[in-house]
Protein backbone atom coordinates (compact mmCIF):
# COMPACT_ATOMS: atom_id res chain seq x y z
CA UNK A 1 0.00 0.00 0.00
CA UNK A 2 1.60 3.66 -0.89
CA UNK A 3 1.33 5.91 1.30
CA UNK A 4 -0.19 9.67 1.20
CA UNK A 5 2.46 12.16 0.55
CA UNK A 6 2.20 14.58 3.53
CA UNK A 7 1.55 18.09 3.82
CA UNK A 8 4.57 20.33 4.34
CA UNK A 9 5.44 20.93 8.04
CA UNK A 10 5.11 24.78 7.40
CA UNK A 11 2.50 26.12 4.51
CA UNK A 12 4.11 28.46 1.85
CA UNK A 13 3.82 31.79 2.80
CA UNK A 14 2.46 34.41 0.51
CA UNK A 15 4.93 37.00 -0.52
CA UNK A 16 4.84 40.09 1.67
CA UNK A 17 4.10 43.26 -0.56
CA UNK A 18 6.43 46.39 0.57
CA UNK A 19 4.57 49.06 1.50
CA UNK A 20 6.78 51.81 -0.41
CA UNK A 21 6.42 49.54 -3.05
CA UNK A 22 2.47 49.67 -2.90
CA UNK A 23 2.71 53.54 -2.34
CA UNK A 24 4.60 53.55 -5.43
CA UNK A 25 1.88 51.53 -7.63
CA UNK A 26 -0.92 53.40 -6.16
CA UNK A 27 0.71 56.75 -6.83
CA UNK A 28 1.87 55.83 -10.73
CA UNK A 29 -2.31 54.38 -10.84
CA UNK A 30 -3.80 58.01 -9.52
CA UNK A 31 -1.79 60.12 -11.74
CA UNK A 32 -2.54 57.78 -15.06
CA UNK A 33 -6.12 58.14 -13.82
CA UNK A 34 -6.10 62.00 -13.35
CA UNK A 35 -4.14 62.21 -16.24
CA UNK A 36 -6.40 60.05 -18.04
CA UNK A 37 -9.59 62.14 -17.42
CA UNK A 38 -7.66 65.34 -18.28
CA UNK A 39 -6.83 64.20 -21.38
CA UNK A 40 -10.43 63.05 -22.33
CA UNK A 41 -11.49 66.63 -21.26
CA UNK A 42 -9.25 68.56 -23.36
CA UNK A 43 -9.27 66.33 -26.49
CA UNK A 44 -12.81 67.39 -26.89
CA UNK A 45 -11.87 70.95 -26.22
CA UNK A 46 -8.98 71.21 -28.78
CA UNK A 47 -10.02 72.40 -32.21
CA UNK A 48 -6.38 71.10 -33.48
CA UNK A 49 -6.59 67.44 -34.01
CA UNK A 50 -3.30 66.45 -31.76
CA UNK A 51 -1.52 63.32 -32.02
CA UNK A 52 -0.44 63.53 -28.15
CA UNK A 53 -3.14 64.20 -24.95
CA UNK A 54 -3.81 67.65 -24.76
CA UNK A 55 -3.09 69.74 -21.37
CA UNK A 56 -5.15 72.63 -20.37
CA UNK A 57 -3.02 74.27 -17.95
CA UNK A 58 -4.58 76.93 -16.18
CA UNK A 59 -1.53 78.78 -15.15
CA UNK A 60 2.62 78.24 -16.80
CA UNK A 61 5.05 75.24 -16.07
CA UNK A 62 6.50 74.80 -13.28
CA UNK A 63 9.62 77.02 -12.84
CA UNK A 64 12.40 74.86 -10.89
CA UNK A 65 16.33 74.44 -10.37
CA UNK A 66 19.00 71.76 -10.58
CA UNK A 67 22.67 71.44 -11.56
CA UNK A 68 23.50 71.19 -15.43
CA UNK A 69 26.15 68.85 -17.05
CA UNK A 70 29.03 70.91 -16.14
CA UNK A 71 28.31 70.81 -13.07
CA UNK A 72 26.71 74.68 -12.66
CA UNK A 73 23.77 75.87 -11.05
CA UNK A 74 20.68 75.61 -13.66
CA UNK A 75 17.37 76.97 -13.38
CA UNK A 76 13.92 76.25 -15.52
CA UNK A 77 11.99 79.04 -17.02
CA UNK A 78 9.65 77.51 -19.31
CA UNK A 79 9.52 80.98 -21.69
CA UNK A 80 10.95 81.76 -25.07
CA UNK A 81 11.96 78.24 -26.18
CA UNK A 82 9.50 75.25 -26.88
CA UNK A 83 10.59 72.52 -24.35
CA UNK A 84 9.98 68.82 -25.16
CA UNK A 85 10.42 67.83 -20.53
CA UNK A 86 11.28 63.75 -19.82
CA UNK A 87 11.66 62.51 -16.59
CA UNK A 88 13.96 59.63 -16.85
CA UNK A 89 17.63 58.08 -15.41
CA UNK A 90 20.50 56.74 -17.25
CA UNK A 91 20.26 53.48 -16.01
CA UNK A 92 16.75 53.04 -17.54
CA UNK A 93 16.85 49.84 -20.08
CA UNK A 94 14.81 50.60 -22.47
CA UNK A 95 12.26 53.56 -22.07
CA UNK A 96 14.57 56.16 -21.60
CA UNK A 97 17.06 55.69 -24.43
CA UNK A 98 14.26 54.90 -26.68
CA UNK A 99 12.45 58.56 -25.85
CA UNK A 100 15.60 60.39 -26.42
CA UNK A 101 16.18 58.49 -29.55
CA UNK A 102 13.14 59.54 -30.92
CA UNK A 103 13.01 63.14 -29.67
CA UNK A 104 16.36 63.29 -31.44
CA UNK A 105 15.11 62.20 -34.57
CA UNK A 106 12.21 64.21 -34.14
CA UNK A 107 13.95 67.47 -33.96
CA UNK A 108 16.47 66.36 -36.76
CA UNK A 109 13.46 66.41 -39.51
CA UNK A 110 13.07 70.58 -37.79
CA UNK A 111 15.00 73.10 -40.07
CA UNK A 112 17.94 74.42 -38.53
CA UNK A 113 16.02 77.91 -37.74
CA UNK A 114 13.84 75.79 -36.29
CA UNK A 115 15.53 73.67 -33.79
CA UNK A 116 16.61 76.75 -32.58
CA UNK A 117 13.51 77.50 -31.14
CA UNK A 118 13.32 73.88 -28.94
CA UNK A 119 15.05 71.93 -26.95
CA UNK A 120 15.16 68.69 -25.18
CA UNK A 121 15.47 68.95 -21.10
CA UNK A 122 15.82 65.53 -19.71
CA UNK A 123 15.90 65.63 -15.80
CA UNK A 124 17.07 62.87 -13.54
CA UNK A 125 14.78 61.09 -11.43
CA UNK A 126 17.69 58.97 -9.85
CA UNK A 127 20.15 61.98 -8.68
CA UNK A 128 21.66 58.94 -5.96
CA UNK A 129 23.64 57.82 -9.19
CA UNK A 130 23.30 60.24 -11.88
CA UNK A 131 26.24 62.99 -11.59
CA UNK A 132 25.64 66.21 -14.08
CA UNK A 133 28.57 64.43 -15.69
CA UNK A 134 26.93 61.26 -16.37
CA UNK A 135 23.64 63.15 -17.01
CA UNK A 136 25.25 65.01 -19.92
CA UNK A 137 27.23 62.49 -21.52
CA UNK A 138 23.85 60.40 -21.78
CA UNK A 139 21.96 63.12 -23.02
CA UNK A 140 24.50 63.94 -25.70
CA UNK A 141 24.55 60.65 -26.90
CA UNK A 142 20.99 60.77 -28.52
CA UNK A 143 21.76 64.56 -29.83
CA UNK A 144 21.40 67.98 -28.74
CA UNK A 145 19.34 68.41 -25.13
CA UNK A 146 19.98 69.84 -21.28
CA UNK A 147 19.78 66.91 -18.83
CA UNK A 148 19.45 68.36 -15.69
CA UNK A 149 20.07 67.11 -11.90
CA UNK A 150 17.60 67.80 -8.95
CA UNK A 151 18.15 66.70 -5.65
CA UNK A 152 15.88 65.51 -3.00
CA UNK A 153 13.18 66.81 -1.79
CA UNK A 154 13.26 69.42 -4.42
CA UNK A 155 12.84 66.54 -7.04
CA UNK A 156 9.96 65.04 -6.06
CA UNK A 157 8.32 68.19 -5.70
CA UNK A 158 8.91 69.04 -9.12
CA UNK A 159 7.87 65.51 -10.72
CA UNK A 160 4.63 65.84 -8.83
CA UNK A 161 4.18 69.52 -9.55
CA UNK A 162 4.34 67.79 -13.63
CA UNK A 163 2.05 64.48 -12.65
CA UNK A 164 5.40 62.41 -12.62
CA UNK A 165 5.47 59.38 -10.37
CA UNK A 166 8.94 57.53 -9.40
CA UNK A 167 9.88 54.78 -6.83
CA UNK A 168 12.93 52.47 -6.72
CA UNK A 169 12.27 48.76 -7.45
CA UNK A 170 15.07 46.47 -6.30
CA UNK A 171 16.85 44.57 -8.48
CA UNK A 172 19.36 41.79 -8.19
CA UNK A 173 22.69 42.20 -9.63
CA UNK A 174 25.16 45.16 -9.74
CA UNK A 175 22.95 47.89 -10.27
CA UNK A 176 20.54 47.15 -6.77
CA UNK A 177 17.81 48.85 -8.22
CA UNK A 178 15.60 50.23 -10.95
CA UNK A 179 13.32 52.68 -10.83
CA UNK A 180 9.56 52.65 -12.21
CA UNK A 181 7.94 56.07 -13.39
CA UNK A 182 5.98 58.08 -15.66
CA UNK A 183 6.88 57.78 -19.32
CA UNK A 184 5.11 60.75 -20.91
CA UNK A 185 7.30 63.59 -22.53
CA UNK A 186 6.01 67.01 -21.63
CA UNK A 187 5.55 69.92 -24.81
CA UNK A 188 5.80 73.24 -23.27
CA UNK A 189 5.45 76.03 -25.56
CA UNK A 190 7.10 79.63 -26.00
CA UNK A 191 4.93 80.92 -23.62
CA UNK A 192 5.57 78.62 -20.71
CA UNK A 193 2.18 76.29 -20.82
CA UNK A 194 2.28 72.85 -21.41
CA UNK A 195 0.02 71.60 -24.47
CA UNK A 196 0.49 68.48 -25.37
CA UNK A 197 2.00 65.07 -23.86
CA UNK A 198 2.89 62.02 -25.02
CA UNK A 199 3.44 58.49 -23.60
CA UNK A 200 6.64 56.80 -25.03
CA UNK A 201 4.71 54.08 -27.01
CA UNK A 202 3.38 57.23 -29.34
CA UNK A 203 6.98 58.59 -30.00
CA UNK A 204 7.55 55.77 -32.74
CA UNK A 205 5.80 57.79 -34.79
CA UNK A 206 8.05 60.74 -35.68
CA UNK A 207 6.20 62.57 -38.11
CA UNK A 208 3.06 62.86 -36.36
CA UNK A 209 5.21 64.25 -32.82
CA UNK A 210 6.67 66.82 -35.18
CA UNK A 211 3.69 67.45 -36.40
CA UNK A 212 2.46 68.57 -32.60
CA UNK A 213 5.44 70.34 -32.48
CA UNK A 214 5.86 72.47 -35.17
CA UNK A 215 1.94 72.93 -34.39
CA UNK A 216 3.04 74.59 -30.86
CA UNK A 217 5.69 76.03 -31.95
CA UNK A 218 3.42 78.62 -34.25
CA UNK A 219 0.87 78.93 -32.34
CA UNK A 220 1.98 79.36 -28.33
CA UNK A 221 -0.41 80.83 -25.68
CA UNK A 222 -1.34 84.36 -25.39
CA UNK A 223 2.16 85.86 -24.16
CA UNK A 224 0.45 88.46 -22.38
CA UNK A 225 -1.39 86.71 -20.55
CA UNK A 226 1.39 84.13 -19.64
CA UNK A 227 3.17 86.89 -17.84
CA UNK A 228 0.12 88.40 -16.24
CA UNK A 229 0.08 85.16 -14.42
CA UNK A 230 2.76 84.50 -11.17
CA UNK A 231 5.40 82.29 -12.42
CA UNK A 232 5.07 78.73 -10.16
CA UNK A 233 8.13 77.46 -8.26
CA UNK A 234 8.36 73.90 -6.89
CA UNK A 235 8.59 75.54 -3.49
CA UNK A 236 5.27 77.11 -3.59
CA UNK A 237 3.54 73.67 -4.41
CA UNK A 238 1.24 73.01 -1.15
CA UNK A 239 0.77 69.04 -0.19
CA UNK A 240 -3.01 69.50 -1.37
CA UNK A 241 -1.71 70.70 -5.17
CA UNK A 242 1.31 68.00 -4.86
CA UNK A 243 -1.45 65.00 -4.61
CA UNK A 244 -1.50 63.20 -7.26
CA UNK A 245 0.26 65.51 -9.34
CA UNK A 246 -2.59 67.90 -9.54
CA UNK A 247 -1.81 70.72 -11.10
CA UNK A 248 -2.92 74.11 -8.86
Amino acid sequence: MTASPQPPATPPQEPIARPWQQSALLALIAVALVLGIAWAYARSQSAYPFYGSVVNQPGPALAFSGTDGHGQPWTFQPQGQATLLFFGFTHCPDICPLTLKYLGEMRARLTPEEREQVKVLFVSVDPERDTPERIREYVEFFGEGTGVRVPEPELSQVAQGYGVAYGKVPVDGPLEYQINHTTATYLIDASGYTRVMWDYTQLPDVDRILRDVRYVMNNPRDVSAARSEPQRTAAQLTAAQLTAGVQP
